[in-house]
């Protein structure tokens, strides 16, 4: 009998029974009146004269409105017997995407480029799985992972565009240690055995000998999608011009198919030549459903309960039914217990929810009145750092401990002024999430900004300390004025100094992050911090040219690789 006890959902409406019950005992026990007739009339003959002569009232009435009382009080409380069940199927078919970007990709042979015939078909087939995981390397003579294991299309979209040859820290072609990242990132998604899909043009035979060798034992199967034509087209730079090969003449870079097809079968795997349709992409499996899901089609049972007191509806519905006989008019009450929130009404209420109306106001550009209506905290910050209300945003973003909430409370803090908060908050966001771009190089710039203020602070104190030195040696102290010019001009040299350095320090545009609604999360890079030694014209300055940032991506790709390659280098010392 206790299995069969359901599970009340909001049991507080249940305050409202002793009102009803005293409610109900009022109307049953009410004196019907007859107007005058009452004080005419002797009270022995009300009961016979003034109730149609039977002398009884009938009760059903109450009995039915008490009986509606009770069924909208039942169904309020929402009663409930089974939790709610969800099944959750993703598919397991992890890919990895080695993406060569050398300047030969940028050969015009495949319109308008090699390049961006291979970012147009990697784009197509992000959308095709996009509730897979995939992720993508770039690599010329450096690899490094562009987006990690993810199912974020919008991310990866972003990224993508700003991929080009000109981001890549090294020259060269090492698609062999873009496979060893592959393998790494695969066998770190614990998804399944997953695939490796390389999109170039070409290998050299030090590429095809480490690629031998990291395709040992129980290696993930190896696709090839060979960008460009056999004739082949010169190479177009960036800053214009034709890339040009060691002996000084054009270099047109052409495809080597049948070579490339047969390295791929050495290793167990398919190529195919890109197309403009979808053939290439249907011949390597691509386009296929995935093999196995990820939960094996189990289903989960959550924490909620499933409000079943809809149930109880059925049976008031008959009850309305006969609100329209006289005498049923008293069911009008059943109307006063819809639940509704206890907040001032408004005629958008009907139509939007608080959030909702939050993100129409900062989409027009009303942050600080946004902030008043949003219910979640992350969209509160949000809006208060569109307002500059830094303080107020890292506070939000602090109740959140995703990488993408850290990584908004450091650019607030780093705003504010508090630097070392600022990295802590970074630090933590890496820790989650160790692939995040715009974390790392916030945290560098943040770095690379105290290191400058503690070199400013030092070239200070020995120029005011050689100062000291010369009045020493001077007792006379010279003119008032030459002292006034020698401080002006040591602080003028100061304030350049630093000034100089903030502007070389502080770039790199937005970066992206799956845990936001929507994109407007604040992902500027970080000001010039408070106590620094600029002047007022200069911090203004400054801040305004924060602002014209554009919302490029390139830029920070750059910086990011450089950093790793840095890093890597350091490392094999």
């Amino acid at each position: 009998m206790f299995a069969l006890w359901p599970h009340w959902m909001r049991p507080w409406w249940l305050l409202l029974l002793p009102l009803l019950g005293w409610l109900l005992w009022r109307l049953w026990n009410r004196q019907k009146r007859a107007g005058r007739w009452q004080m005419i009339l002797p009270s022995a003959f009300h009961s016979v004269l003034l109730s149609g002569g039977s002398g009884r009232e009938s009760k059903l009435p109450w009995i039915a409105l008490g009986f509606g009382w009770l069924l909208a009080l039942l169904a309020l409380i929402g009663p409930s017997w089974q939790r709610v069940e969800q099944t959750s199927q993703k598919p397991a078919d992890p890919l990895v995407v080695m993406f060569e970007t050398t300047p030969e990709m940028l050969a015009a042979d495949s319109p308008p480029s090699r390049l961006e015939q291979a970012r147009r078909k990697l784009l197509d087939l992000l959308q095709v799985r996009r509730d897979s995981q995939t992720a993508i390397i770039v690599y010329a003579g450096s690899a490094h992972t562009l987006v990690p294991l993810s199912d974020d299309l919008t991310t990866s979209k972003n990224l993508l565009d700003a991929v080009k040859p000109s981001i890549m820290p090294e020259s060269g072609q090492r698609a062999d240690l873009a496979l060893i990242k592959a393998l790494n990132l695969l066998q770190q998604g614990d998804l399944g055995q997953g695939r490796v899909l390389w999109i170039g043009s070409s290998l050299t035979d030090a590429e095809r000998q480490g690629m031998r060798a990291s395709m040992t034992g129980h290696a993930p199967q190896l696709l090839m999608l060979g960008v460009g034509t056999a004739e082949g087209a010169p190479v177009t730079q960036e800053k214009g011009g034709f890339l040009k090969d060691a002996q000084g003449g054009i270099l047109v870079p052409r495809l080597d198919g049948a070579s490339l097809k047969d390295f791929a079968e050495e290793l167990g795997g398919h190529y195919s030549q890109l197309r403009l349709d979808d053939d290439d992409l249907r011949e390597l499996g691509l386009l296929d459903g995935p093999k196995e899901m990820r939960s094996q089609g189990q289903t989960v049972r959550l924490d909620s309960w499933a409000d079943q007191g809809y149930w109880l509806l059925l049976p008031l519905l008959l009850l309305a039914a006969c609100a329209g006989r006289r005498g049923w008019v008293l069911c009008l009450p059943l109307l006063m217990l819809v639940p509704q929130h206890s907040y001032a009404f408004e005629f958008k209420d009907l139509f939007l929810r608080p959030d909702q109306q939050g993100q129409h106001l900062l989409q027009r550009h009303h942050p600080a009145e946004a902030a008043r209506h949003f219910e979640n905290v992350q969209w509160q910050g949000i809006a208060l750092y569109e307002a500059g209300d830094y303080a107020g945003a890292a506070q939000r973003f602090a109740q959140g401990n995703t990488a993408a909430d850290h990584y908004n409370r450091g650019n607030a803090l780093a705003r504010s002024g508090e630097l070392e908060a600022a990295i802590d908050a970074y630090e933590q966001a890496l820790e989650r999430q160790p692939e995040f771009p715009a974390a790392t190089a916030n945290k560098a710039l943040i770095e690379q900004i105290q290191e400058q203020n503690k070199q400013a602070a030092a070239e200070d104190a020995s120029e005011g300390k050689s100062e000291s030195e010369k009045d020493a040696d001077n007792p006379s102290g010279g003119s008032s004025d030459q002292q006034q010019q020698s401080q002006q001009t040591s602080s003028q040299n100061a304030e350049e100094n630093d000034s100089s350095a903030s502007s070389a320090q502080l770039s790199g545009g937005s970066g992206t992050s799956d845990a936001m609604p929507d994109d407007d999360e604040p992902t500027r890079a970080p000001s010039r911090p408070a106590d620094s030694h600029i002047s007022g014209e200069q911090r203004q300055a400054l801040e305004q040219w924060l602002r014209q940032i554009p919302d490029e991506p390139g830029e920070l790709l750059r910086r990011k690789f450089w950093y790793e390659q840095q890093q890597h280098q350091e490392k094999a010392r």
